[in-house]
């Protein structure tokens, strides 16, 4: 049996601003001036410019990558109009969410190079953005040893980043997301759990306010509910529990880094107490299943990275799954493009050359 083909998002996906893009608006100035200076003086050498990164990483952004080519590449006609590109260049690439190596290529054009030179910057940004995205998610979903991994950087950046990222976070493993903008590109819709904001709307109750949700929204979602609102989470959860019965699917245990919950005073001493612990978690698991509960799951929050949920796998602690945010936006995962060949002789900068690579594919 053949494999499945293997596809690529379509430009379109993107909404791309296009005439920006081609005008060279987003891009280094000394790109512009090149494609600037080679046009006016008719020097158009053909290319082959390769695109690598230096980490053990997944390959994110390059759908995004290949889009902006297909869209922006290309020249303006003596009458001013734009004069597409995009046949004229020979494009090899990996996929979306391929784990690459260090130094690996994983994109390669070759053209006229007045036709894209003007594009370096964007789809090197885009590369880097979506694969730091993609690495990072990797390495917690690998950390939790196949329990669901919840997306949830959003509140932590810009929100032009969301559909991109959220997408990357998809093909990289998260089980769901925060926002309708980051499950857009898969049609999906953005999960979460009853807030902290709608418990104070409810004076603080959580109870109350966990009807009031459950009641609306148990029919179109699983319904969580943060337990951490009065700092005694065990006490909550089985409240909560009690009062949703069926509808509630699962507890969220986000307490504070900097305070203790109510339920860890006595057993204080042997280990930091602080934030969402395992002995926390312990703490909220032997509640609910004391009280009948057994079925209602625990979702963790509040600084996890891949190093924390290892931790809490290599203990056993009975965590149902982990939301995670700030660290999957973090660190750098930066590309470097280079004309390796030009009219077809090796031309190179000193320590570079051109590095073939068969995984690659002619994008069509």
């Amino acid at each position: 049996m053949s494999a499945a083909p293997r596809t690529r998002l379509a430009p379109e996906v993107f909404r791309l601003p296009v005439a920006r893009l081609r005008e060279g608006y987003y891009s280094d100035a000394y790109f512009v001036y090149t494609k600037q200076l080679l046009e006016e003086v008719g020097h158009r050498p053909r290319v082959l410019l390769q695109v690598f990164q230096k980490h053990h990483s997944r390959l994110g952004g390059i759908d995004e990558a290949i889009a902006m080519l297909k869209l922006a590449a290309g020249q303006r006609g003596p009458d001013g109009r734009w004069i597409p590109g995009w046949e004229k260049l020979e494009v090899h690439a990996l996929y979306e969410g391929d784990p690459i190596e260090p130094w690996e290529t994983v994109l390669t054009i070759e053209g006229e190079y007045p036709l894209f030179a003007h594009l370096e910057t964007v789809y090197l940004g885009s590369l880097a953005r979506r694969s730091l995205i993609m690495r990072n998610v990797d390495a917690v979903v690998r950390a939790a040893r196949g329990k669901p991994i919840l997306y949830f950087p959003a509140r932590h950046d810009h929100w032009h980043v969301q559909t991109g990222d959220g997408w990357a976070a998809h093909v990289a493993g998260a089980i769901g997301v925060s926002t309708d903008a980051q499950a857009s590109w898969w049609g999906g819709r953005g999960v979460g759990t009853v807030p902290h904001g709608l418990i104070a709307a409810y004076g603080g109750d959580t109870v109350a306010a966990a009807r009031v949700f459950a009641e609306r929204f148990h029919a179109e979602m699983n319904i969580t509910v943060l337990v951490d609102f009065d700092n005694d989470s065990p006490r909550t959860a089985v409240e909560v529990a009690r009062a949703l019965g069926p509808q509630l699917w699962g507890v969220r245990l986000d307490t504070s880094e900097r305070m203790v919950d109510r339920s860890l005073i006595d057993s204080m001493g042997e280990f930091d107490p602080r934030g969402v612990n395992p002995q926390l978690v312990a703490n909220v698991r032997q509640a609910l299943d004391g009280a009948g509960f057994g079925d209602v799951r625990i979702v963790v929050s509040g600084g996890f990275t891949a190093e924390k949920i290892d931790r809490f796998e290599r203990l056993g602690v009975p965590v149902d799954a982990y939301g995670v945010g700030s660290s999957l936006i973090r660190g750098q995962n930066d590309y470097t493009a280079d004309v390796v060949m030009v009219d077809g002789r090796p031309c190179a900068k000193a320590g570079r050359s051109y590095r073939p690579n068969p995984r690659l594919e002619r994008v069509l």
